[in-house]
């Protein structure tokens, strides 16, 4: 299994970025994490999740929160990620659930 972060479009001046780490096995993308993070601020929010049935249950998404949490360390992670399994994985990483619509000032 790989992990491979990807940048999408340039969010406006002064917002933070989206970001969307892919899952990768056998040269095929079996998953997703949206993201959106402020690196001025040391803040992130998840906003997607998505794995493919057949790897819900393998560890997958744990690792996968694992990985961006040893790539940004420092960085405090809120989840705004809708869906019960997302909701389920994200207590067990102990990622609380962000209240507001946006992890800082900076984002839109």
């Amino acid at each position: 299994m790989d992990f491979q972060d990807t940048h999408l479009p340039e969010a406006p001046s002064g917002k933070a970025s989206e970001e969307c780490l892919l899952l990768v096995h056998v040269r095929q993308i079996v998953g997703r994490v949206h993201y959106r993070m402020c690196e001025r601020c040391a803040r992130a929010v998840i906003t997607g999740i998505s794995i493919d049935e057949r790897f819900r249950t393998t560890g997958l998404g744990t690792r996968a929160l694992s990985h961006l949490r040893s790539r940004h360390p420092g960085v405090t992670w809120r989840n705004r990620a809708p869906g019960r399994t997302t909701r389920d994985l994200v207590r067990r990483m102990c990622i609380p659930t962000a209240d507001d619509a946006a992890p800082c000032p900076h984002t839109a």
